[in-house]
């Protein structure tokens, strides 16, 4: 169960406006009655939260599923004629990766599905609403950097965050604290009694609990670009050094529908976020303006690769301080910084990476009212028609060409004739058929092979 201190500061994310209170293994909404769960220990708080569970559990079910396809391809390749080295990989591979299906079905054993799971080609069918740069796998090896081999990475960190934070914050909130070092690094060094380690993946939430609570997970970390045969799959044990002092919590929830009250925290810390959430700046503001009270401290620390479409959100260092501003902070200190990045002694790929901390204190509350992002009406309410806007029927144009081309294959006819049929339907013409047809199969299959 929560801590005291925690569930004083909590508030129903789905109807935002009062306590939760401890019921069993769940907390409900003292207002509308809605009840979120304890995940290993840790709080479930999505504004839905049986849908929440439901689409991560499919994604467990998936990402499970890719530990044992990528050992059934090592062991098919370990049965060709392949040179004795090669052997010796494909065999380590394989090994490592069912390894690694034991160990993370072991880990994610809260959000094991006890439902018939979905099929593979539902799951690829019928995509999940977590947002799509999330995802189980998301940040996999930053938890070994946070808890195996990044000591000089994290204590640079902490120092950067720590001084632009300064003292006397009794409450600190991380938002996407991810696998949880640089929230645990704040608290055993700082002088906080409670800080919050929020982040959206269960994975890394339930990680971070257990090595805070003095615990220990073995995981097999598979290097982007090994510096040898034997580093294409390395056991690690993640640990912390110690167990963390009392008042280091996790909760699991979306950092902008966070369920805290108004003014909850004397410092929020955003590590490597905001320029990769589905929210604006200046929106961000407002939700980091809520949370804190009058004089808090935001803390921002990462680098501004925004990824917007339009330029006019792709904001700069020089534009971040009137934004600040008018979202009521003021006090604004920012630093340049080049740290080492991701550098794994089993990896020959890492990077210096330029990275921006800023400091800003509450002054007044902010004038835009934080809108947490809200789905269209009829995605609320799944018995209102679902309109035929311009991306629904591109793609379903787009997955009607498809399925015509792909239900032509019968293992008989070549791509002449596929794109002859085509042709003779009107989706393409004839010049454009053949490439076409040819182009769609190289990306199902080399995408296939790829993974």
């Amino acid at each position: 169960m929560p801590d005291a201190a925690l569930l004083l500061l909590l508030q129903c994310p789905r109807c935002r406006r009062a306590s939760l209170t401890p019921t069993g293994q769940a907390l409900r909404c003292d207002a509308c009655a809605a009840e979120y769960p304890l995940l290993g220990g840790i709080p479930w708080l999505f504004a839905e939260p049986a849908r929440a569970l439901g689409e991560w559990r499919n994604r467990l079910t998936a990402y499970l599923q890719e530990f044992a396809a990528a050992a059934g391809r090592a062991d098919a390749d370990l049965a060709t004629d392949v040179l004795a080295a090669t052997r010796e990989r494909l065999a380590l591979l394989g090994a490592s990766y069912r390894d690694q299906q034991r160990l993370m079905t072991a880990l994610l054993e809260p959000l094991t599905v006890v439902d018939t799971p979905l099929a593979h080609a539902a799951q690829q069918a019928f995509a999940t609403a977590v947002p799509l740069s999330q995802d189980l796998h998301s940040y996999y090896a930053n938890a070994h950097r946070d808890w195996a081999w990044g000591d000089d990475e994290n204590a640079r960190s902490n120092a950067l965050v720590a001084a632009a934070l300064g003292t006397g914050r009794a409450r600190v909130l991380v938002l996407g604290a991810g696998a949880g070092r640089l929230a645990y690094d704040l608290h055993q060094h700082g002088d906080a009694s409670l800080t919050v380690a929020l982040d959206i993946n269960p994975m890394l939430a339930l990680l971070a609990r257990r090595l805070f609570t003095g615990g220990d997970c073995e995981l097999i970390e598979f290097p982007l670009a090994p510096r040898s045969l034997r580093d294409v799959a390395v056991r690690r044990t993640l640990r912390a050094p110690a167990a963390a002092r009392p008042g280091l919590e996790v909760v699991l929830a979306d950092a902008w529908q966070a369920p805290f009250k108004a003014q909850s925290f004397d410092a929020v810390v955003t590590p490597w976020l905001v320029d990769i959430v589905d929210l604006d700046f200046a929106s961000i503001c407002a939700h980091v303006n809520r949370l804190l009270a009058v004089g808090g401290r935001w803390v921002n620390f990462g680098s501004l690769a925004f990824p917007w479409r339009r330029p006019a959100l792709r904001l700069s260092r020089e534009e971040l301080e009137p934004v600040l501003a008018a979202a009521g902070f003021a006090d604004v200190s920012m630093r340049d910084e080049s740290l080492p990045y991701m550098r794994s002694p089993a990896s020959r790929h890492s990077r210096i990476e330029e990275v921006l901390v800023f400091g800003a204190t509450k002054q007044r509350r902010s004038p835009r009212e934080p809108v947490p992002p809200a789905p269209p009406q009829w995605l609320a309410d799944e018995r209102q028609p679902v309109p035929r806007l311009p991306p629904l029927a591109l793609a379903a144009d787009a997955s009607r060409i498809q399925a015509v081309v792909l239900a032509l294959i019968d293992g008989q006819r070549s791509i002449e004739e596929l794109a002859r049929i085509v042709s003779e339907q009107r989706l393409l013409p004839e010049p454009q058929a053949r490439s076409a047809v040819r182009g769609l199969l190289e990306r199902l299959i080399l995408g296939a092979e790829k993974g």
